[in-house]
């Protein structure tokens, strides 16, 4: 219900760029732009001032941005409202979820969620932890899970589950003899890392440190974006990676790859993420309740199975 050039504004605002919010909002930065320009013919005054490749909020715009999130809260709390007086769960959910948790843990989730609750139109944006913690904070999504709790001010955390994070290795890799790994004895190897702004990374670096290794003395020959792409390099034999042992039982099953226990054992939480001070509907609350339910056994019975 909310006025669409709102809503286009506190992305722009939020982003200090025209472009990253076209692409959050699926539209075209043309689009955006004249958005923009009849917010600031309404308001009679300019939100942003131009130049030099970059924008700034005037002092107009950043009073315009502390009342486009009052206002943009406000409405979806009424829509939200307004929809659970009508019947059963039905109407948009927008979900943001890390890559391991995107691919591997949650498709069967959602689709068993769908199948319950068949008005629903879950949407599942995936990417790294640092990024969906910041469309939560922006509103762009109404919960996220991802692999470490926030840091954000604006954010609560609610572990969902346990996951173990384990070395994996071709078949044909020197460590594969190993039944575990202690992280000095994969000093030697080379490390096929995720980015920056991963939980996966940010766990590995953290585990690394605690046994007195900095992260820059390890083989860190790559680092890359995508689970899909670390299995294709580690399977090829050009090193080790740490990740999910959920992430690799279609290729542990295929004899493709082969997950060892880290020893001591990297055991992560899980964590759902949603905006502190948002209402939060009997949808998004639905799920949560619903998503902890799937994942917390399966992933308790896991580890018993690893163990």
């Amino acid at each position: 219900m909310a006025d669409r050039r709102l809503q286009v504004f506190h992305a722009v605002a939020k982003r200090m760029s025209f472009t990253k919010a076209a692409e959050v909002l699926f539209m075209t930065q043309p689009a955006v732009t004249f958005q923009i320009k009849q917010l600031e013919e309404q308001c009679d005054t300019r939100l942003f001032e131009r130049g030099h490749g970059r924008i700034e909020l005037t002092p107009a715009g950043q009073m315009v941005l502390q009342y486009a999130e009052k206002i943009l809260a406000l409405s979806a709390e009424l829509e939200a409202r307004l929809k659970e007086m009508t019947g059963g769960l039905s109407g948009p959910l927008l979900i943001g979820a890390s890559m391991t948790i995107a691919e591997f843990m949650l498709p069967r989730v959602l689709g068993e969620f769908k199948a319950r609750y068949p008005e629903v139109q879950a949407r599942l944006v995936m990417a790294n932890s640092e990024t969906i913690e910041n469309r939560i904070a922006e509103h762009l999504l109404d919960i996220g899970l991802i692999e470490a709790p926030s840091r954000l001010p604006g954010l609560a955390t609610e572990p969902c589950c346990e996951d173990e994070l384990q070395v994996i290795v071709s078949p044909r890799h020197p460590l594969a003899r190993l039944k575990s790994v202690s992280p000095r004895q994969l000093l030697p190897h080379r490390f096929i890392s995720r980015e920056a702004g991963s939980g996966t990374r940010e766990f590995a670096d953290l585990y690394f440190r605690k046994a007195g290794i900095k992260p820059e003395d390890i083989k860190r020959d790559m680092e890359l974006g995508s689970p899909e792409a670390i299995k294709s390099v580690v399977a090829a034999g050009l090193g080790f990676a740490i990740m999910s042992r959920v992430a690799v039982d279609k290729e542990k099953r295929l004899g493709e790859l082969l997950a060892l226990p880290l020893a001591p054992k990297l055991i992560r939480t899980l964590s759902l993420v949603y905006p502190k001070e948002k209402f939060r509907s009997r949808l998004v609350n639905t799920f949560i309740a619903y998503t902890k339910d799937r994942l917390a056994p399966e992933q308790g019975a896991g580890a018993r199975r690893a163990g």
